[in-house]
């Protein structure tokens, strides 16, 4: 490793990797390092998927959430081609620019194996949403696949090999702004390496890390929302007539009785229920792969209600990680599950009743009660909002339907930037969801392409 790069990348997840690929596709002379907390992409391995444990074992770094290609190597691999929703980027460049990134990205994804084959939106569907109050979105979406989409990171990642100094298993503990230089961990020795641009590229999981150094470096933040809600597992067949045409349903629902917006997102047809660790809070996620015999008689998406607090308010991810930590304090250090009948009912699931489900669970989750630990607000809205979905795939709020808990999507509080570069921290930039500009493959992937050509301008390369 050298002492001083060109450019220095935090994070490997699929920002900091399109960040490496175009600096280096646009200034091969350039020395670039990517500095990655989890494992190697090879050496990612939860023991839950593996079989070798039926619930977290707490990781040094979750396999599903950390370690080169990021969270979005274990993902569903939605790829969705728009910027109708996927993140923030349009508030801070032009929609034809990002949506041209997002294709930019997409082009060096096929050709590291990803698939061409995409889905269209369908005004037959969003009609029918529109007759019962319910809101679709629009987009252009990929399929990539949680297996074929690993396949492909694993690809990109190899042939960044041989052009950029990629370590694993390096945490990174504090930036000196003035300086430049990036102190890290690495096999418990304390190291530090020094860039001419720093890029903080450290998604979800380090979203607290990015936000605890602007905080400290007197950066000003801006809260994002933060979503809190449950994962939906019900049998495949209740939204083939959606998936089959578009894939995923994304559609947005205002409660009745607070206002609120609930939203179906994350769907993965005929896919299985997975936990996510982060920083030792466990919450839900969904997987769904290309590979024929891997899919499963279910499918499943997120319902999550969105906060926006205001002041004197100002931490919205520690809110979510309290109400997601009060589910593994009641289920004994897991996640929860629970039939909507018995949480209608107001009454506990538990070993007994989730046996008499028709519908098979695809996680080995803790049977119990979602109502004490979700705080009532969301729990109604929720309920609400199942009801309405039924309207339109009828069978989506019957008594069997599963409810994991608590899946949650916080976003980083935002740093002030310009151009993505900190304020008043000269060659420092932040991309991606870690930073709260992002919340999707696709914008993630345009973000450290675009970061990374203003790099290349700003050096006149």
């Amino acid at each position: 490793m050298k002492s001083h790069y060109d450019a220095v990348i935090i994070g490997g997840g699929i920002s900091g990797l399109m960040c490496a690929y175009r600096l280096k596709e646009r200034a091969p002379g350039l020395s670039v390092c990517l500095l990655e907390r989890g494992s190697p992409i090879e050496k990612r391995r939860c023991p839950i998927i593996t079989g070798q444990a039926e619930k977290c074992v707490h990781c040094p770094t979750c396999a599903i959430m950390e370690g080169m290609a990021g969270a979005g190597a274990f993902s569903d691999g939605k790829y969705v081609i728009s910027t109708e929703y996927g993140g923030w980027l349009t508030d801070f460049l032009p929609p034809e620019v990002v949506l041209d990134y997002i294709e930019q990205a997409d082009r060096i994804l096929v050709g590291f194996g990803a698939t061409t084959e995409r889905f269209y939106p369908n005004d037959e569907l969003k009609l029918l949403c529109l007759e019962h109050d319910l809101h679709m979105h629009q987009a252009q979406l990929k399929h990539l696949g949680t297996d074929a989409n690993f396949d492909t990171m694993q690809r990109l990642i190899h042939s960044l090999q041989e052009k950029v100094d990629l370590y694993a298993d390096s945490e990174v503990t504090d930036v000196l702004a003035a300086s430049h230089e990036v102190h890290f961990r690495q096999g418990g020795e304390e190291k530090a390496v020094t860039g001419d641009a720093v890029i903080f590229a450290v998604g979800r999981s380090g979203s607290r890390f990015m936000s605890g150094w602007c905080e400290r470096n007197g950066i000003p933040l801006e809260n994002n929302q933060v979503d809190i809600g449950v994962r939906v597992e019900l049998p495949a067949l209740i939204w083939d007539a959606f998936s089959k045409k578009i894939y995923e349903p994304k559609i947005w629902y205002r409660s009745k009785g607070y206002g609120d917006t609930t939203r179906m997102f994350c769907f993965n047809e005929r896919g299985s229920v997975v936990t996510e660790n982060t920083d030792g809070v466990l919450t839900v996620n969904g997987h769904a792969y290309r590979d024929a015999a891997r899919k499963t008689e279910n499918s499943n998406f997120a319902l999550l209600t969105t906060i926006r607090f205001t002041q004197p308010f100002r931490a919205p991810i520690e809110y979510a990680r309290h109400v997601a930590s009060l589910a593994n304090l009641i289920s004994g250090g897991s996640v929860l599950v629970q039939r909507l009948g018995d949480l209608l009912a107001g009454r506990r699931t538990d070993e007994k009743r989730l046996a008499q489900s028709t519908t098979r669970p695809t996680l080995k989750a803790v049977p119990g009660d979602l109502s004490l630990c979700m705080p009532r607000r969301q729990l109604d809205n929720i309920i609400e909002t199942l009801h309405a979905l039924d309207r339109i795939a009828p069978g989506t709020a019957n008594y069997d339907t599963l409810l994991y808990g608590i899946e949650c999507k916080y976003y980083s509080a935002r740093p002030k930037c310009e151009n993505f570069m900190l304020e008043g921290c000269p060659g420092l930039y932040a991309i991606g969801d870690g930073a709260g500009f992002t919340r999707s493959l696709s914008q993630a992937a345009a973000h450290g392409l675009y970061a990374a050509d203003q790099i290349c301008k700003s050096a006149s390369l």
